[in-house]
């Protein structure tokens, strides 16, 4: 069911909620809907799995845990799982960096780079489908609100 449907089909009473109640509601709605439906296109690796490969992939140089967790916004020990199911796929390796040898980078395999190659038409595709009728100035603004409202729940910590 749509998030829509669901505000209109008259089973949850959405009138006394707040706006801003109401938007982290659909966006928590919406991430759910969103990994369901890429995990099944996928098939090959999940949702996050895949998100984790995009933010390796846009690094500068081949992150470490640390900094990918980071990225990602997610904890130490959820990420490693990511990576082990990656490696384990032959999607990533680790390297250790020879910079610093207590270091390891986690590097995007050839095998990675065929199946992003493969997938990227159908990525096009879903990114295209998802944002029809959705200005450029509504993406940006969301995008504000998003980093304002992550800005603040930070400097709610002390």
């Amino acid at each position: 069911m749509l998030i829509e449907e669901v505000m209109q089909n008259g089973s949850v009473d959405f009138s006394n909620i707040p706006p801003n109640y109401c938007l982290l509601g659909l966006l928590s709605a919406f991430e759910n809907r969103f990994q369901a439906m890429a995990d099944q296109l996928m098939q090959e690796i999940s949702w996050k799995q895949f998100f984790a490969v995009i933010c390796i992939n846009m690094c500068k140089e081949p992150p470490t845990l640390k900094e990918l967790s980071d990225i990602l916004g997610s904890s130490h020990q959820n990420v490693k799982q990511i990576l082990l199911k990656l490696e384990k796929k032959h999607f990533i390796q680790f390297q250790t960096d020879p910079s610093d040898r207590r270091k390891q980078r986690i590097v995007l395999t050839d095998s990675c780079r065929e199946f992003c190659k493969e997938n990227d038409e159908m990525s096009r595709w879903l990114m295209e489908k998802m944002f029809e009728g959705v200005s450029e100035e509504d993406i940006a603004a969301t995008i504000r609100t998003i980093v304002r409202i992550e800005k603040n729940l930070r400097n709610g910590d002390g």
